[in-house]
């Protein structure tokens, strides 16, 4: 249980100054940026309190809002796909899920790209709807979700890749 506790905590404390100190500082054609703090909550342990983990996704959100100035939209669009994942972790991994027995580097790579990529469309859309806030830019918003989406999508799995330890 310590080294589950350990492990998430870096990947909260890593991905946070990833996403602040690197990943803020991007900006491809404009207005692409990755986002992959939300790695963070994409991997969190299916079996772990989910009161917790909406909390944690909330500070994550809110960590970078206070360093990107964004006034809470990154936090709204934390909480939202934390509240949310249960649906997609059915969805994307089926009985897996209802075991309770996801291992997100032993799953076929479809489902985690369908399952990353799902929720971080949600996320981009939730975001920079906030963001833009304004109803008759929604073709703004749309793209800037798709493509800081896919770009963040991208980053995700390689990520995700080079650093999961497969279980024999």
């Amino acid at each position: 249980m310590n080294s589950m506790l350990f492990s998430n905590t870096v990947r909260f404390i890593v991905l946070f100054l990833l996403q602040v100190f690197i990943c803020n500082q991007m900006n491809f054609l404009g207005n692409v940026n990755p986002y992959i703090y939300i790695l963070f909550i994409l991997l969190y342990p299916v079996k772990n309190n989910r009161i917790s983990f909406i909390f944690l996704s909330f500070c994550l959100g809110l960590i970078v809002d206070i360093f990107l100035d964004s006034g809470g939209a990154h936090a709204a669009a934390a909480v939202s796909i934390a509240y949310i994942r249960p649906i997609f972790l059915k969805f994307s991994f089926g009985s897996a899920y209802e075991y309770q027995a996801i291992k997100f580097s032993d799953s076929e790579i479809l489902q985690r790209i369908v399952y990353f990529a799902l929720l971080i469309l949600i996320h981009h859309l939730i975001l920079f709807t906030l963001v833009i806030f304004d109803g008759t830019k929604m073709n703004m918003i749309i793209s800037r979700a798709l493509s800081s989406g896919v770009f963040t999508l991208f980053l995700t799995l390689l990520l995700h890749t080079l650093f999961s330890q497969k279980e024999k």
